[in-house]
């Protein structure tokens, strides 16, 4: 839609109003007031039981052995993909002969 008036000379300070029109499309829930009760913290405290030392530390242990796992094998993914990118550069760079072929060595006798 074009306008009948004339822009005026310097545009560039100039502010559009925008106005909203009618309701939006997503307003945020409103909690009903009433509907949820609300909880005694009491309902999320622990009760006083003995500590199960041995079974913290064997998930502690197993947790270290995961995260271990997990670094050992992000090291050796990387180290794959940096040797894919020197024979895929090499490749395409025209050479030949750019992955090694490990043979046993030819005994004479």
């Amino acid at each position: 839609m074009s306008s009948d008036r004339p822009l005026p000379p310097d545009d560039h300070g100039r502010v559009v109003p925008f106005r909203q029109r009618g309701l939006p499309r997503w307003r945020w829930p409103t909690p009903i007031r009433g509907s949820l009760p609300i909880r005694d913290l009491a309902d999320y405290e622990r009760t006083e039981t003995a500590d199960d030392y041995r079974h913290r530390m064997t998930m502690n242990l197993l947790g270290l052995l995961v995260t271990i796992v997990l670094v050992v094998a992000g090291i050796w993914i990387v180290d794959k993909i940096a040797e894919l990118r020197k024979n895929q550069d090499c490749y395409l760079s025209g050479r030949r002969n750019c992955t090694p072929i490990e043979a046993p060595p030819i005994e004479r006798s």
